[in-house]
């Protein structure tokens, strides 16, 4: 679509978003031991024909530990990004790491996104085999066999965008060495990483560095310099404050280099930033960035909000800051029962680290299902304390009912580590009906 050359509009390139491999060949995988959770008796079926029967997450036949995500709130969280990107003149690349799922980046890409960004060159591959055309890859690549893969992918695919961070001189001759070797006929796009600070993760770390970075790619004949990025995220003792400045240094760097005629002539020039915990800050900077000599790509990359959770990014989220643009809703729910109550305050379910998040928070007890009768009640008095490989201690505080058998729906902390658990994700309305079944690549 055409566009006037100002930073208040987000150029987005015309390009074919259908998958080569469409998602809709998922469901003709089987049914199968390897899928956790999933009836016994549905051995030998499709994951579509097992769709089609619209079972009940809870009578029709699952084993526990069972994880589910919620058909609404997934629904309702891809709908409040799409409607943030708009109303601040952003465009997006939700992170696929978060859940490496093709079916939830085909409805990302539905709901408006510019395409999926990757963090390592197998998640890369796994967008392409499922025909994402737009990929931004958050890491500078220097693996000699990505890059002859890479190369290969851009020269058989006109329409395949790919970027990339480079944050040294090293990876820039190491990138250019390969893809030289690969024979590769088209350039690799590629945005200066400005390091969030010192003791940071990756980037660049002064302005001068980038500079320098810039220099080597201008020197590189297999790579075109299209913008800046980072992350900011990492800045040290993060505050709204300091991450504005860091964000405010990034604009600054895109605009020395723009005025110095280093991004690729004819191309937009990409800014990009924004994790899940600080997007509003990413906003309200990239909404002050100066005319350019391109049109600029104003890229956000949170990932997180497309199930939400019930712990870290609950805290950590905008809206918290910002009410009045929307909520997001926590989609996951793990379910286990009580397979052991040996005393009058504690219990065990048969849920642990093989099934649930843990690396920031426990799983947080919510409800209970009666194991007798079906009814479901607030978990009151009952807290998961510890994690065992295979099983969830709980403690039962006086007068908490719970016995064997009952089952427990805990929220999850960490949405990244909770969908890597599970290679297949029943997909659930609120009244339990199984509708699809979410597949995972990790």
């Amino acid at each position: 679509m055409g566009v006037a050359h100002d930073a208040t509009t987000t150029s987005i390139e015309e390009a074919p978003l259908a998958a080569d491999r469409p998602v809709s060949g998922l469901a003709d995988e089987l049914v199968d031991h390897r899928f956790k959770a999933l009836p016994p008796d549905a051995e030998g079926l499709t994951v579509g024909a097992l769709a089609a029967e619209r079972r009940n997450l809870f009578t029709g036949g699952f084993t526990t530990p069972v994880l589910a995500l919620s058909a609404e709130s997934v629904e309702h969280n891809l709908a409040l990004l799409e409607t943030y990107a708009e109303r601040h003149g952003l465009a997006f690349a939700p992170h696929g790491k978060t859940s490496m799922s093709p079916q939830l980046f085909a409805r990302q890409l539905e709901y408006g996104a510019w395409g999926i960004t990757a963090a390592v060159p197998h998640q890369a591959r796994v967008y392409r085999a499922y025909g994402i055309r737009r990929i931004f890859l958050a890491n500078e690549l220097v693996d000699a066999p990505a890059l002859r893969w890479l190369a290969a992918e851009l020269d058989s695919d006109p329409e395949f965008r790919f970027v990339c961070y480079v944050d040294s001189v090293r990876g820039v001759e190491l990138m250019d060495e390969a893809l030289r070797a690969a024979g590769a006929s088209r350039p690799v796009d590629v945005v200066v990483e400005l390091g969030a600070g010192e003791g940071a993760r990756t980037g660049a770390r002064t302005e001068a560095d980038c500079v320098a970075v810039a220099d080597a790619v201008a020197a590189a004949g297999t790579l075109r310099l299209v913008g800046v990025a980072g992350y900011e995220g990492e800045v040290p003792d993060a505050s709204a404050e300091r991450v504005r400045a860091w964000l405010n240094r990034l604009v600054a760097l895109a605009v020395g280099l723009d005025r110095a005629g280093r991004f690729a002539a004819g191309e937009q020039i990409v800014i990009s930033a924004g994790g899940s915990a600080w997007f509003d800050a990413v906003a309200e900077v990239f909404a002050r960035i100066p005319e350019l000599s391109a049109p600029v790509l104003k890229l956000l990359r949170s990932g997180a909000y497309v199930s939400h959770d019930d712990g870290h990014y609950r805290h950590l989220t905008p809206f918290n800051r910002v009410p009045e643009e929307g909520a997001l809703q926590p989609a996951f729910r793990l379910w286990a029962q009580v397979v052991s109550r040996p005393t009058d305050e504690q219990a065990f379910l048969n849920a642990g680290k093989r099934d649930a998040a843990y690396d920031l928070d426990l799983p947080e007890a919510q409800v209970v299902r009666s194991g007798r009768d079906g009814t479901v009640r607030p978990a009151t008095g009952v807290s998961v304390t510890g994690l065992s490989d295979q099983h969830a201690w709980v403690r039962t505080e006086p007068g908490a009912e719970l016995e064997v058998g009952d089952w427990v729906g805990m929220g999850l902390s960490h949405p990244c580590t909770s969908f890597d658990k599970w290679q297949l994700i029943p997909l659930v309305a609120a009244d339990g009906t199984v509708t699809d079944y979410i597949r995972t690549f990790f």
